[in-house]
């Protein structure tokens, strides 16, 4: 017999025929021998039993071939989920290193910021001291740029209203502040700058801009960073 051929569907095929000559010789010598019942018929079929023996082993050669190929494909199968494992390992390691980054950029952020409001408010102290006022006066001296209740003070100086309201009462003392009915809300009250109170603070913004730790960055800078603070802060 010819070897099997690596096409399955060929493999098929010869054994299929091989199955159809056997079947045909073996009806061909069984009507032999019931017509004369010879030895050499006999020798026949013991020939025919050792060609299907034959075609039995080229069956088992095939099946062998077929499962030498899907040991081939589950060893390929398994290389590719190696990789893709490994390929996953990647992702998490670029991953962790980028996370890693973005701790240590954020961090160097916050201490720079922490840097700057700490500068600023020595600043502030220093000028207000000029002023024989406390840095907290000063604040809400500068963030009165008009007429407005003590919550809205309070909000402006990131502070709870009842510490606005202690500062208020020092400054009123002072003169320089005024507590006014509210036009639209008989309930509230408005903080108004006395005459005394409006020079102070003109005299108080000129210090606090002279020499300030923002006056490094130019007025473009300023304005980035205010736009880039206004969004980290919302």
């Amino acid at each position: 017999m010819k070897s099997p051929d690596p096409a399955t569907s060929a493999d098929d095929a010869s054994l299929a025929a091989t199955g159809a000559n056997a079947t045909s010789h073996g009806i061909a010598i069984l009507a032999t021998t019931r017509a004369d019942g010879t030895g050499s018929d006999a020798a026949s079929l013991a020939a025919i039993g050792g060609d299907a023996t034959s075609g039995a082993a080229s069956g088992d050669a095939i099946g062998g071939d077929a499962a030498s190929r899907d040991t081939a494909s589950r060893e390929a199968a398994s290389r590719d989920t190696a990789s893709g494992e490994a390929a996953g390992g990647d992702d998490a390691g670029g991953g962790a290193a980028g996370s890693a980054e973005r701790a240590i950029a954020e961090r160097n952020l916050c201490g720079l910021v922490g840097a700057l409001a700490k500068q600023i408010e020595g600043h502030i102290r220093e000028r207000a001291g000029a002023l024989d006022l406390t840095a907290a006066q000063a604040v809400a001296l500068r963030e009165l740029t008009g007429p407005m209740t003590m919550r809205d003070l309070a909000e402006r100086m990131s502070c709870e209203p009842s510490n606005a309201t202690f500062v208020v009462d020092r400054l009123e003392e002072q003169g320089i502040v005024e507590r006014r009915p509210h036009p639209g809300d008989r309930r509230a009250k408005q903080l108004v700058l006395t005459s005394e109170g409006a020079a102070l603070r003109e005299r108080l913004i000129d210090l606090l801009t002279e020499a300030s730790p923002l006056a490094r960055l130019t007025s473009e800078e300023q304005a980035a960073l205010n736009d880039l603070l206004t969004r980290a802060v919302r």
